[in-house]
């Protein structure tokens, strides 16, 4: 039996744990915080209960397998998992509504047929069939295996089948980029782009230079649907936190650590800001990058600095300049009308300049930003019937500072949404980039995307293994990257790794 230290009690920190834990080690997580979850962080107020980090979960079979896992227990038993219908419904520039059905391909385009018109539906099909390949070229390397020690392969290669365009007297032309896939491959409808990017731009991402694989984004909701949780995302959070303590992980809550002790090479344990120190066969730490370098400045012969010293040789550098998000949550006098859609997407009226605003050289809150409005059907988040609970999220840069106006700019974009807002509002609560930051510890509050392969290994991230002997990287800045299915996925990697050693080879 190991003695090992989880540092953090994000997802991924608590799937390790508890995986660890079944296989008979003794786990202790320290988390600098109160409460467990990470991401998936709570605000409760006068009978409301919002989620500030996801509000929806994809590839549920993520958290299903770690459950049967670690006590043959399926999920659905210790959570309420609902399938949303629809989906989504998407209101672009201008004006036009679709509802996208759940997990249902012929459905969608069926949808954009009758919205768009005909042969949208079709256009989108086939870009989803190609997006299949992808996904299955992909999905091992970078969801269920460790990050390949020739990472370069998954590089340097586009997984996307691109349809290539013949040109007069000049080379045929493939699509490389997400914006490039929309504008050759969709039939140059600003919708069908819209619709296209807005996965893109969920996950921070630039479609002007996202690979052409971020297509796998798309297809992984459509195929495989988008559930919500009875009680919010936090009750997940809850569930895994609970089956930790179950199998006897031990939870050591407002224990910050401050350092990651070495001794004969390899990670031996931490110290705490109250200056004791725990022994450990084993160091699995989910925390942010910069977060980890300043806990191994202790560590001989380790940076603090730009992080790719504790990282493997030839492993991928650490990723910077990502967005983060804003998130506005409202308490609303009146019920929920019957027939409303769970989420809805407000499309910007001027892609350019957000993407000029997140990505470019003007950063800041779009003038119009693209607008995710979540609005659940769940009793158990309000107050009664009579109230209704409304999330809005915004894709924005890291560091930025929102103002009053900023918010009453939102609450404009979403009356679109949700008719006679201002008259409903009881009382709306702002979490900021600078919120992130201090829950999360990432720079700016920035927030991590998952893995994609192409780009030149720009959006892989670090694997699980450190140059430091015994020392793991979990969660969503190491592979297989942000989200939370990938975030479970990178506990199970972690777990994998120490249980099996240098060769396990991913789950089968």
């Amino acid at each position: 039996m190991a003695r090992i230290v989880v540092i953090g009690a994000g997802m991924g920190a608590m799937a390790a744990a508890a995986r660890l834990a079944v296989a008979g080690h003794r786990v202790v997580v320290h988390e600098r915080s109160g409460t467990y979850g990470g991401a998936l962080g709570r605000v409760e107020r006068d009978g409301f209960a919002f989620d500030t980090g996801p509000g929806l979960l994809h590839l549920p079979a993520v958290y299903r397998d770690l459950f049967v896992k670690t006590g043959k227990e399926p999920l659905e038993k210790v959570v309420e998992l609902s399938q949303v219908e629809p989906a989504v419904r998407h209101v672009f520039a201008d004006g036009t509504t679709a509802d996208l059905p759940n997990a249902s391909r012929a459905g969608v385009g069926e949808a954009l047929d009758a919205a768009l018109g005909s042969g949208a539906g079709a256009g989108w099909s086939a870009f989803m069939n190609r997006a299949r390949e992808a996904w299955d070229r992909t999905r091992r390397p970078l969801l269920e295996e460790p990050l390949w020690p020739n990472w370069q392969v998954l590089a340097d290669r586009e997984p996307y089948p691109s349809v290539p365009h013949k040109r007069l007297l000049r080379r045929e032309r493939r699509a490389a980029t997400l914006t490039e896939v929309a504008e050759l491959e969709l039939g140059g409808d600003a919708r069908l782009r819209a619709l296209l990017e807005q996965y893109a731009l969920a996950y921070g991402l630039d479609p002007r230079t996202a690979p052409a694989s971020a297509a796998v984004l798309p297809y992984l909701e459509h195929t495989f649907g988008a559930w919500s949780v009875r009680g919010g995302m936090r009750a997940l959070a809850q569930a895994v936190y609970e089956r930790c303590l179950a199998r006897r992980v031990e939870f050591a809550f407002d224990s910050a650590v401050t350092r990651i002790a070495e001794k004969d090479g390899r990670a031996a344990g931490v110290e705490l800001a109250d200056g004791t120190a725990h022994e450990a066969d084993f160091v699995v730490a989910g925390v942010a990058p910069g977060v980890l370098d300043g806990l191994l400045s202790g560590v001989s012969g380790m940076s603090g600095a730009s992080g790719v010293n504790i990282r493997a040789e030839g492993e991928v550098p650490a990723r910077s300049g990502l967005p983060s998000r804003l998130t506005v949550l409202l308490a609303l006098r009146g019920a929920r009308p019957a027939g409303t859609p769970h989420r809805t997407v407000l499309h910007t009226p001027d892609r350019q300049d957000e993407l000029d605003r997140l990505f470019g050289d003007r950063p800041g809150l779009p003038a119009t930003p693209t607008v995710t409005v979540l609005r659940p059907d769940d009793p158990s988040l309000t107050p009664d019937a009579g109230h209704e609970a409304v999330t809005l999220t915004v894709t924005v840069p890291a560091h930025t500072e929102i103002t009053e106006a900023d918010v009453d700019r939102l609450l404009t974009r979403a009356e679109t949404a949700v008719p006679g807002l201002r008259e409903r509002l009881l009382w709306h609560e702002v979490r900021t980039p600078a919120d992130i930051a201090e829950a999360t510890g990432a720079e700016g509050g920035a927030v991590p995307p998952p893995s994609l392969a192409a780009g030149e290994g720009r959006l892989l991230h670090p694997a699980n293994s450190t140059r430091v002997p015994g020392l793991f990287a979990v969660g969503g800045w190491s592979h297989p990257g942000g989200g939370l299915p990938h975030a479970g996925m990178s506990g199970t990697l972690v777990a994998g790794l120490i249980v099996e050693g240098p060769e396990f080879r991913g789950s089968q």
